[in-house]
């Protein structure tokens, strides 16, 4: 398969699946976006029809990936238990929220102490989140980052 197909050109999140966000909420979500579109690594299981249309929603629970080619064809769609991410989820926003509210008030080396602990915990969710696409759809590490801070957009809602 060609390398330059294995990617993403675009990544929708279906707007009845988000949540109201706060601005840091919502700031975090377009640099995601933006990223993912900018650099990413999208391979899905026995098809080379890429580069790949992403929409991501929550569907009775679970997180759904339906993949699709630029014209519009589908490719797959591919269903998620949350059962996995929902404390990461959960921690994840925790920490952000304290690290936002850090930033306003405490001591660098505060700062720096929640934001390693940010970076850890982003890191181990994305890990989770790669395993939980399993042998359908591969992506690297940074990928799964960008798509974990995606989920968590529409992770509470959903």
């Amino acid at each position: 398969m060609s390398e330059g197909r294995n990617r993403l050109i675009d990544v929708v999140l279906d707007e009845a699946s988000l949540a109201p966000a706060s601005t840091n909420a919502e700031h975090d979500r377009r640099i995601a976006l933006f990223d993912l579109k900018e650099a990413n690594s999208f391979e899905v299981a026995g098809e080379d029809r890429g580069p790949y249309l992403l929409t991501l929603s929550m569907n009775e629970g679970r997180l759904a990936l339906d993949v699709s080619t630029p014209d519009g064809e589908r490719v797959v769609l591919h269903h998620v238990a949350m059962s996995a991410l929902r404390k990461l989820i959960k921690d994840y926003l925790f920490i952000c929220d304290s690290y936002h509210n850090a930033i306003r008030t405490a001591a660098p080396s505060q700062i720096e102490a929640i934001d390693m602990g940010r970076r850890g915990l982003h890191n181990e969710a994305a890990e989770v989140l790669s395993e939980a696409l399993g042998d359908k759809i591969r992506v690297d590490i940074e990928t799964a980052r960008r798509l974990f801070t995606l989920v968590c957009a529409l992770h509470a809602r959903g």
